[in-house]
């Protein structure tokens, strides 16, 4: 079976095609909560953030996947980042663009597909995420992927003039 392909979605790498649904996501303001992001991004950057995706993760210390349906339509995207190869671990965050598509089981096998990956692949012993503790749907499908919340990091993120939670979860890889 191949790594990232699954029964409703597959991963691949970013192409120049992807500048508009990339432009898309990166400028949707309800989405910079969880991005951690504070302004807009201009399509020049995009583009030059699409020239270099194809450097190494090990180079790059991060990667960005396309997720699409079998149809082939782009439904959102998953990162790897803050990519540790000595300490064997990584950060992982996951966005599906468009609520039409939420609740479908994309997100839930996108982040099974790149944990295998991490695991098998990369060689990682763990995988983590940061998610805020008021985003609820983003904690059940870490959850179900076995993910442990091992901590809280308190008035973490100032959002709207209010300082909010984030939550620490982790997947450990126990196979030696």
């Amino acid at each position: 079976m191949l790594t990232l392909k699954g029964e409703k979605i597959y991963l691949r790498a970013l192409e120049p095609e992807d500048l508009d649904f990339v432009h898309c996501i990166e400028n949707k303001e309800d989405l910079w909560e969880v991005s951690a992001a504070q302004t807009p991004y201009s399509r020049h950057l995009i583009r030059q953030y699409l020239r270099n995706s194809h450097r190494d993760v090990y180079e790059m210390k991060q990667l960005r996947l396309v997720i699409c349906n079998l149809e082939g339509a782009q439904v959102g995207l998953i990162d790897i980042y803050d990519f540790d190869p000595k300490s064997r671990r990584a950060a992982l965050g996951i966005i599906i663009a468009e609520t039409s598509d939420r609740k479908k089981g994309y997100g839930a096998e996108s982040l099974g597909l790149i944990c295998k990956y991490c695991f098998n692949h990369l060689d990682l012993h763990q995988v983590y995420a940061n998610i805020g503790e008021d985003n609820l749907a983003s904690r059940r499908l870490f959850e179900k992927q076995g993910f442990e919340n091992t901590g809280i990091k308190k008035d973490w993120n100032l959002v709207n003039g209010s300082f909010k939670d984030e939550l620490l979860y982790q997947l450990i890889n126990n196979v030696h």
